[in-house]
């Protein structure tokens, strides 16, 4: 799933490494609550880091982005006979 939004979420999360609120989030791009945390979970380089208290005794996630160094080698083909 690649579309504006993604990249968007993905560039505001990359450049804040320390994370950002799903709130946060939904406030830096213009996005309703419910569409960014759809984003959120279904792209695979963003997970919640850590959980931090939020009022009325409630937890809240901090969300961040795997940043992928750009000479990871591809993995090779293997010729297995179970895929």
């Amino acid at each position: 799933m690649r579309t504006n939004a993604t990249h968007e979420i993905r560039a505001l999360l990359r450049a804040n490494e320390d994370g950002m609120t799903l709130e946060d989030i939904c406030t830096a791009v213009s996005r309703e609550k419910k569409n960014v945390r759809h984003l959120l979970k279904n792209m695979p380089d963003t997970y919640i880091d850590r959980w931090e208290p939020a009022p009325r005794l409630k937890w809240r996630a901090i969300w961040c982005a795997v940043s992928v160094p750009p000479d990871c080698p591809m993995p090779e083909k293997q010729n297995d006979p179970h895929r």
